[in-house]
Order: C-alpha cells, then sequence, then structure tokens
C-alpha cells in the first residue's frame, strides 16, 4: 500500500454554525490515525491509502448524520508529505 495526500473542505448546509461539524470530521480524521494539518479553508491528511480512505467515508457519514453537506476531496499519490519542503503550520497532529 501507498501513502497518499488529500486536500478535504467539508460544507455542512442549513446550519447556524459550521464549526461543529468541522470539528467532528477532523476528530473522525484522528481518531483513524492519519495525520492531519488543519486550514483556513481545508484540511490535509495523509497516510496509508486504507487509512485516508477510511477516514474520509467516516467523516462524511458522521456529518450527513446530522446535516446535509457537501465534501470536496483533491487526492494525490505524488505530493510529498506535508512537511517534507513545505512551509510549517499552525496545526498538525498524527
Amino acid at each position: 500500500m501507498s501513502v497518499i495526500t488529500a486536500q478535504v473542505s467539508l460544507y455542512p448546509l442549513r446550519q447556524k454554525s459550521i464549526g461543529p461539524a468541522i470539528r467532528e470530521t477532523v476528530h473522525v480524521f484522528r481518531q483513524c490515525r492519519v495525520k492531519t494539518r488543519m486550514g483556513e479553508m481545508s484540511t490535509l491528511l495523509w497516510g496509508e491509502e486504507q487509512a485516508v480512505f477510511d477516514a474520509l467515508r467516516e467523516a462524511f457519514h458522521q456529518v450527513a448524520e446530522h446535516s446535509d453537506a457537501v465534501m470536496v476531496v483533491t487526492l494525490s499519490n505524488a505530493c510529498p508529505e506535508p512537511g517534507q519542503g513545505a512551509s510549517p503550520s499552525s496545526e498538525e497532529s498524527e
């Protein structure tokens, strides 16, 4: 299996605040043991291919249980892991 990187943007629809859905999504990513880096408009996650796909599916299902949602994902097996030549971020975890 290979390491892949995903850039994810989640849009919970018709909600007073998007914060709870975004926090839940990042929580799911971390529970799935993929590395994450939160940005202002999207979150990067990376890890073994199966773990990344499992995390994306679980996060979408968690948010979709409470509201309609749109999740936009860009996947790459060619981008280096964040931090390898990239600028440091404000938040990164494993």
